[in-house]
């Protein structure tokens, strides 16, 4: 006779990280209570990271209209706290999402994620992260791919994101959460 040991899930919080061995070079988030461990990003995942930023606070300044930030601390609750690649937040909400330690404690406007090459990562951007921006109320989610040099586009509708757009390398990228942003998906992207 053969017994099946109960298999108890490990559910992480944020307590769990502050006591966990950190490895330089490591990126740790915690998603719905499971840990999601990274490297690293490659080169040009940072250089299209660093570009959306770049446009995104040019805007920002231009229009006065918030703030953008590249790799902040969202800590949702104690099971659910990530480092989008890059954020923007309204005015209105900054003073209300940005806590003392110096970390967002709410849903910002906007989350871009730029992809990682491999399926686990891009599992955890198209489908962990895609769900948990969505139930937290973020209002629109850019999923970037630095390969394919394209930008999925998620806005909210009726309570959840919903795909509206792929953009590919000539088309413009523009977002009613961004009155008069616009720039060209290609110009996001390094030339590899």
């Amino acid at each position: 006779m053969t017994t099946l040991a109960a298999q108890t899930a490990v559910r992480w919080t944020i307590g769990d990280l502050e006591s966990y061995p950190v490895e330089e070079g490591k990126r740790y988030e915690i998603v719905e209570g499971e840990l999601l461990v990274s490297t690293q990003p490659h080169w040009f995942h940072q250089q299209a990271s660093g570009r959306i930023f770049a446009a995104l606070d040019k805007w920002a300044a231009e229009n006065r209209a918030g703030s953008a930030s590249q790799a902040p601390g969202v800590i949702f609750d104690e099971e659910n706290a990530v480092a989008p690649d890059v954020v923007w937040v309204s005015n209105e909400r900054l003073e209300l999402v940005l806590g003392e330690d110096g970390k967002l404690h709410d849903a910002p406007d906007l989350a871009v994620e730029v992809l990682s090459p491999g399926s686990r990562n891009e599992r955890r951007d198209r489908e962990a992260k895609l769900r948990l921006y969505s139930v937290r109320g973020v209002r629109e989610y850019w999923i970037a791919d630095w390969q394919a040099k394209t930008i999925e586009v998620y806005r909210r509708e009726n309570a959840a994101l919903k795909l509206v757009a792929k953009l590919y390398a000539e088309d413009d990228l523009t977002s009613p959460l961004l009155p008069g942003f616009k720039v060209v998906v290609g110009r996001l992207f390094p030339s590899a």
